[in-house]
């Protein structure tokens, strides 16, 4: 789609950073987003074209991705869009569950009340958005749930890789928050974690946050076998 000067207006967002970057944070939002399906070749021309800017910012842009995993290159063939199996999504789910039970802790054994501030604030939007019957939200504010506790954890390598491997899940495609009995079970879990980093139990944050992501892992298992 182009604006009143002919530039196509997703090039407009390309400006205020370096171009790679930008370029690289669009095609990352166009995966996560399902706009380019699992599996499916990154056609350069098209995405050059779509972002309107030439191919070499795509094309290192790819590269980029398939370091985070995202994407993969086949020789003589191109590049592919991820397409995650049952297996590798599980053993993701446990390898974040070992590391949201340590972020956790760290934040559980931190001083600052506007950390606690932050997290029951995203807490409570997230059961006004289940009373809204608001899904799609719930999805995003849940994200930012964990994200920011990952930020404000002070474990700044163990958060890289929490990030990463998070954006590899989304890969599977399958939803498991689906339904307002399940978005209701997860916040409930979301208020324990809070309840132990409020009350600065290192221990009881580091249980709830791996549980929580275990019980994702169960949640993904029953949604395929129901």
């Amino acid at each position: 789609m182009q604006n009143a000067n002919g530039t196509p207006e997703t090039a407009q967002r390309f400006r205020q950073r370096p171009l790679v970057q930008e370029v690289r944070d669009e095609l990352e939002r166009m995966i996560l987003g399902g706009e380019v399906e699992a599996g499916e070749r990154l056609n350069e021309i098209v995405l050059a074209r779509q972002m309107g800017v030439s191919r070499g910012p795509v094309r290192e842009a790819a590269r980029s991705l398939e370091r985070e995993g995202l994407v993969r290159a086949v020789a003589n063939q191109g590049v592919y869009v991820r397409k995650l199996s049952l297996e590798d999504a599980l053993e993701l789910y446990d390898l974040r569950a070992l590391m949201a039970g340590e972020l956790c802790a760290s934040v559980a054994a931190m001083p600052g009340a506007h950390i606690r501030a932050d997290l029951r604030d995203l807490v409570d939007t997230m059961d006004d958005l289940i009373a809204g019957d608001d899904q799609d939200s719930y999805f995003t504010a849940n994200l930012a749930f964990h994200d920011h506790i990952a930020a404000v954890a002070g474990l700044e390598r163990t958060r890289s890789l929490y990030v990463a491997l998070g954006k590899e899940v989304r890969l599977f495609r399958l939803r498991v928050l689906n339904g307002l009995a399940s978005l209701v079970v997860s916040n409930a879990e979301h208020r324990r974690i809070l309840a132990a980093i409020e009350a600065g139990d290192v221990e009881t944050a580091r249980t709830e946050g791996r549980n929580h992501h275990l019980n994702g892992k169960r949640r993904l298992l029953e949604t395929l076998n129901g």
